[in-house]
This record gives C-alpha cells, sequence and structure tokens, in this order.
C-alpha cells in the first residue's frame, strides 16, 4: 500500500509540474485585442465654441501612449512655440504655450501618435477641434502627395494652405492651416474657413512653416475655393455576412476641393561652397565643391612649381578636380600648400569670391604603401571588358589607374578571328572622359563572331613614364537570338517624351526618345520590364527637377500600369497612350511603395 500511495503522490505531483511547464494549453485570455482606442469624453467637447481656456483634456475607452508627439502631433493654426502635450492613463493633455487667437478655429492633428497600452493599436488621423469664437471652420481641403520623379506616394510631408494666393507667400509667410500626409500620401486640412487658397507640400527641415532653399517641395499655380454639396447616399444594413436586411437613403455632405495632387520635389539649386580636399595617394591631390561651378577655380602653387608638373583630370561640372604630379620631388615632398580663388554662396545666396589655403599633406598610410609597392610599379596596368557572351551594344573599354601620356595606334592590333584566321578591322581608340583613364573602341560588331584585341608591350605610356606589358585578349559576341525587343507605339505622340525601360526595383535599362512611327528598343535580356515617360521639356536627354525659386515644376513623368513580360528572339509591340488612365492609378501595384523623408524619421 506504501508503494501505491507513493507512486499516486509521485504522478499528482508530475501532473502539476507539466501543467505549469505547459503554459500553451488551457485559456488564453481570449482573442488579440486589435480595436483602436476610442474617445469617449473631452474638455472643451470636440467642435466647442468660444473656447477660452488653453489646456485641452481628451479621454479615450482604454489606457493610450503617444508614439514620437513630435513627428505625428500638428496644431493648426502654426504656434510659435510648441504646446506641452502629454499622456497619463486614459488621458490626453494639451497645454497651449501661446496665447489663443480670437475668433480662430484650432484643430489638432494626432496623425499616428495614439496608440492603446497593451497591444499598440493606433488611433488613426484622429482629429480635434475647437474655436474661439462664435462659429467653428468646417471646410476641408483634401488630396493626395507624390514624388515627381517615380509617383511614389510620400508620407510625413507637412501639407500647408495660405489665403493670400501671391506667389511670395510660400517665402515669406506661415502657412494658415497645416497638416501632415498620411499612408499612400493622402492629406486632409481640417476646419478650413471658406474662402480661396493655395496649397502647399513641404518637408519643413527647421519647422519655420515656410520654404526654405534645400527643402523638399510642392506647389501649384492653381487657386482652389472651398465649397461643399449635400448628397443622398445609399447605406446598406446586412442581417449577416451575405443577407442584406435594409438600404437606407442617407443625406451626406461632399467637401471641395478633394482631388488636390502635389508633386513633390527636391530642388537642384544648392548653395557652393568647398567641400573637402585631399591627399590620398602622394601623387595626386583632389578637390571637391558642393555643387557644380559655372567657371574653374583658380589655383595658385605656394610652396612648390608645378610648371609642367602637373595633369589636370576636371570634370564637365568643376565640382570634382583632381591634379596628377608628375614630378618624382614634388611626389615625395610631405606637404603641398596652395590657395584656391573661388566662388562661395554667401548668406544672401549669391556667389561671391573666396579664396582658401589648403594644406594637402601626405598621409602616412599612402607613404607606406609606396614604398611597399615601389617595386610592383613597373608596367602600366590596365583592364577591358572583353570576354565570352558579349553584348553586341557594348563598345570595347580599356581602363587605366594613371592618366595615359602618349598611345601608338600602330601596335594596337584588332582583327575578327574566322576559321582560325585573324581578318583586321578597322578602329579607332577614343578618350571616353578627360581623365584620359578611359578609353574604348566602337565597332559595329557581327553576332557569334570572335574578335580578337592585342596591344604590343610599350604601346601605352602614362605621365609617369610606366608603359603595358604585351595584351592578348579575345570575345565573342552574342546570338540576337538571346535577346528580346519592344516597340512602343505612343497615341498621342509627344517630341519630348522620353521612354526609359525599368526592371521591378526600378532600376533604368534604356532609355529613348520617343519616335513618331514607334520607338524600338532592342537587345534587352528575356524577363520581366516595366515602361516609364517621361517630358524632356528643355531638350537634355535627362530627367530635370523644378526650383521653387525659379518658378519651375519638375518635367512630367508617366507610367505604363502593367507589366512587360519579355522572351528570347521575340519582338513585343505595345501601343500606349500616357494620358488616357489617371496619374494616381498609373503606377503597377507592385513597383508602388510609400516614402518618408528620412529628415522626418
Amino acid at each position: 500500500m506504501k508503494s501505491l500511495k507513493y507512486i499516486l503522490y509521485s504522478l499528482f505531483i508530475i501532473s502539476i509540474i507539466y501543467s505549469c511547464a505547459n503554459r500553451g494549453q488551457g485559456p488564453q485570455g481570449g482573442p488579440k485585442d486589435e480595436i483602436p482606442p476610442k474617445m469617449i469624453k473631452s474638455n472643451p467637447i470636440i467642435n466647442s465654441l468660444n473656447v477660452k481656456k488653453d489646456v485641452i483634456e481628451i479621454e479615450f475607452d482604454e489606457n493610450i501612449n503617444l508614439k514620437d508627439i513630435s513627428k505625428n502631433v500638428l496644431i493648426s493654426p502654426p504656434q510659435r512655440t510648441n504646446p506641452e502635450i502629454r499622456s497619463y492613463g486614459k488621458k490626453i493633455v494639451v497645454s497651449f504655450n501661446d496665447s489663443l487667437q480670437k475668433n480662430t478655429t484650432y484643430s489638432i492633428s494626432f496623425g499616428d501618435a495614439i496608440v492603446d497600452n497593451n497591444e499598440g493599436n493606433i488611433l488613426k488621423d484622429f482629429n480635434f477641434s475647437f474655436a474661439t469664437g462664435n462659429s467653428i471652420d468646417t471646410m476641408l481641403i483634401v488630396g493626395v502627395v507624390i514624388n515627381s520623379e517615380d509617383l511614389n506616394p510620400m508620407k510625413g510631408i507637412l501639407i500647408g494652405i495660405h489665403n493670400t494666393v501671391s506667389d511670395s507667400a510660400f517665402l515669406t509667410k506661415h502657412f494658415n492651416r497645416i497638416n501632415k500626409s498620411g499612408d499612400e500620401g493622402k492629406f486632409t486640412i481640417y476646419n478650413v474657413k471658406d474662402s480661396i487658397y493655395r496649397v502647399f507640400a513641404l518637408d519643413d527641415l527647421n519647422r519655420d512653416y515656410m520654404y526654405q532653399l534645400g527643402e523638399g517641395a510642392a506647389y501649384l499655380d492653381t487657386v482652389y475655393k472651398t465649397k461643399l454639396e449635400h448628397f443622398l447616399k445609399q447605406d446598406t444594413i446586412w442581417k449577416d455576412s451575405i443577407t442584406i436586411d435594409t438600404i437606407k437613403t442617407i443625406q451626406s455632405i461632399r467637401y471641395f476641393p478633394n482631388d488636390v495632387v502635389l508633386k513633390y520635389f527636391k530642388d537642384d539649386t544648392k548653395r557652393q561652397y568647398l567641400a573637402k580636399s585631399e591627399r590620398l595617394q602622394p601623387n595626386k591631390f583632389s578637390i571637391f565643391f558642393n555643387t557644380k561651378n559655372e567657371k574653374a577655380p583658380t589655383i595658385k602653387p605656394l610652396n612648390f612649381n608645378w610648371n609642367n608638373k602637373i595633369i589636370e583630370q576636371i570634370n564637365s561640372t568643376l565640382d570634382s578636380l583632381t591634379y596628377w604630379i608628375a614630378d618624382t620631388m614634388l611626389v615625395k615632398q610631405d606637404t603641398l600648400t596652395l590657395s584656391i580663388d573661388y566662388l562661395k554662396t554667401d548668406s544672401l545666396f549669391q556667389l561671391a569670391p573666396q579664396t582658401d589655403t589648403l594644406h594637402l599633406a601626405m598621409r602616412k598610410a599612402a607613404k607606406v604603401a609606396t614604398a611597399a609597392n615601389k617595386e610592383k610599379e613597373k608596367f602600366l596596368t590596365l583592364k577591358t571588358n572583353m570576354g565570352g557572351n558579349f553584348d553586341v551594344y557594348n563598345p570595347i573599354n580599356i581602363k587605366f589607374t594613371t592618366p595615359v601620356s602618349s598611345i601608338d595606334t600602330t601596335k594596337i592590333h584588332f582583327s575578327q578571328l574566322k576559321d582560325s584566321i585573324l581578318i583586321p578591322q578597322k578602329f579607332e581608340i577614343e578618350s571616353a572622359d578627360s581623365s584620359k583613364m578611359n578609353f574604348r573602341i566602337n565597332h559595329k560588331w557581327i553576332p557569334e563572331a570572335t574578335y580578337q584585341l592585342s596591344i604590343d608591350s610599350a604601346t601605352i605610356t602614362d605621365i609617369f613614364g610606366l608603359h603595358n606589358e604585351k595584351l592578348k585578349n579575345e570575345l565573342r559576341v552574342r546570338s540576337l537570338e538571346d535577346y528580346s525587343s519592344l516597340k512602343i507605339f505612343l497615341e498621342q505622340f509627344d517630341s519630348t517624351a522620353m521612354l526609359q525601360v525599368l526592371t521591378k526595383d526600378e532600376k533604368i535599362i534604356r532609355t529613348k526618345r520617343a519616335e513618331q512611327k514607334g520607338t524600338l528598343i532592342e537587345h534587352l535580356e528575356p524577363g520581366d520590364y516595366y515602361l516609364r515617360l517621361f517630358l524632356d521639356l528643355n531638350g537634355n536627354d535627362k530627367w530635370d527637377t523644378g526650383s521653387i525659386l525659379k518658378k519651375r515644376q519638375p518635367e512630367p513623368v508617366y507610367y505604363y500600369n502593367k507589366k512587360l513580360t519579355l522572351i528570347k528572339n521575340w519582338e513585343f509591340e505595345e501601343t500606349w497612350n500616357h494620358t488616357a488612365v489617371p496619374l494616381l492609378l498609373q503606377k503597377p501595384t507592385e513597383l508602388k511603395k510609400t516614402i518618408e523623408p528620412k529628415a522626418n524619421n
């Protein structure tokens, strides 16, 4: 009996331990709470008139928290001094630090700030309004803000309105009323006085509620008149998921404007200044500016003489300058001191003359590398892009690590290899840029043919006197059957249209100007693609952003609203009316993603 009692007692203890450890079984407290908080009362009551107190209390049906207050919560009209906003338990308390204006409607937009304490469910776009006068403004302005270059919706962008419709208001005055764009770029400006307005978007970096250079923005020349209309709509009440109980006709209100579309852009106007200077290698130094220069800066050596000893490598926009030192004594000099005269943007955003003195010291790491690699620097290093599966549209690219001073083209041999016989081909080698470090050979390739490039030793010499070793490379051109092609016919032809073929991650594969009789884009890899079109209004073959100061909108962009699947050895033809589908419905869903400015994150 004692043994039996001991066994039963042991089983009882084990069952208790098991039930404690296995907490996944049994009641779990019901389904997960997915319902956002709900306001139950406030002081003053929402939409109250003649409010004098500067403290607002709002109570909810459960404990709540406020998330990212500075990012989410906006007071309209804008405040000179931010109010104190805090939450405790089920309450939110807003204490105004500015005196309330007379006969003014106030709205507090909480965005995504209000979340419940347990599950973090968001009470989206909650707006609390009250008035200090005898009436409350009730008009709305509704719209969406999208990125001008790729039509993606923009979240977290400040939207503001001015009842002063002059062009200068955006630059000189605070907005009358504000809110921020939410999910899918949608926005609503609440409690608007019945009047006329212009609407703006602004990535307000310094929170002054007006445009400053460097901030992203959007504007429209359209002047909107607020209005409302009453209409009847059907409201269906269901008995269950498939059975209709009753259909009621109820009166509702529609507010205008309700279709404002703002195209957000970053102005390409930048402040000009000397960004940095460096000497990462003993045989060269570089100078970089914040943006393009109108004219090249003037540089004068102060502790050395560089006549015929420096090779300039300057890009087309004059904002990236590299100077190669061709004198061995200068290469060994620890510090090069020079003066530089250039144009710098002043406080009035005007270009003014500026002179700086630069001390370019050789890095210690560069000294060590120079000593370690001295024996290796016997030959000029070059690389080509030749090889198997060579694309029919590519040139031969030849890249050097240092600027070239001379090329003896009589020692370069370019041939087609046919039945083991080399057939010489006419060719020209040309510089691909101003650096004299990149060259190319263009040729009309025969599909599936093999070519050989042979360069004798000492054919090419760089500015330091190094020459190349003997080189022999081959390439085989791909078959035309490996490619797809695409021909686009524009129903509404526009001679300024530029067509772009995009991948699923919106990488631009090809850009080509539209042609009246159809635009043929050849030699595409089989696969899925998308089409974008922009109007090249200034004829520079690239998309250009807008300018607030110059009152210039970004160049218009359109998307073909379907995916194109190209198959091998096939020409796909498509007719496209780029104006037929409303702009907000053009971009394919799989490409669309909401963008939030980094400055607001």
